[in-house]
């Protein structure tokens, strides 16, 4: 798979790269006042060319859509198709997602995965189509985007120097 497959396959299930780097945006713009769009779109596209990234997307995707035709075994397909909320192998595919950037990209996607934000919840919520993969990966290319902003951002590497005892 290639960064442009993954941007296609994402296309495809109704996902912009932009609408994911808003989400990153909102994420880190209270850090960061000079962050641009731009920057944001940039880290998305770097996350998406990770290859690992770009697998476990392949295969979240993957499974939405056997589940969307009915091609899963039961009671896999029941649990998909009712997007149980014990189920936790999605989110356990995100977190490998989040953790090629520590710590960040954990509490990150810890923190989209709760709220839904943007394109986020829009999958979450759409009942048209199944998504039970897609909603977390996309949170999981969110944070780590964030997180890889964060950990490449220039205030980074400033340490203030403490004085006085504690």
């Amino acid at each position: 798979m290639s960064y442009q497959m993954a941007e296609e396959l994402l296309k495809r299930r109704g996902v912009s790269l932009t609408s994911i780097a808003e989400i990153v945006y909102i994420l880190q713009s209270a850090y960061y006042a000079d962050l641009t769009e731009e920057e944001c779109l940039s880290s998305v596209k770097a996350v998406l060319g990770k290859r690992e990234v770009q697998y476990t997307l392949m295969t979240g995707v993957a499974l939405d859509e056997l589940a969307e035709k009915g091609l899963l075994p039961q009671p896999l397909q029941a649990v998909l198709e009712a997007d149980e909320s014990l189920y936790g192998a999605d989110e356990t595919l995100a977190l490998g997602i989040t953790g090629v950037y520590g710590m960040i990209g954990l509490t990150g996607f810890g923190y989209l995965d709760k709220i839904k934000l943007g394109i986020i919840g829009k999958l979450n919520d759409d009942r048209g189509r199944i998504h039970v993969f897609l909603d977390d990966l996309v949170a999981g290319i969110a944070a780590a985007a964030s997180a890889r902003i964060a950990h490449r951002h220039e205030g980074a590497k400033v340490y203030p120097h403490v004085t006085g005892t504690e």
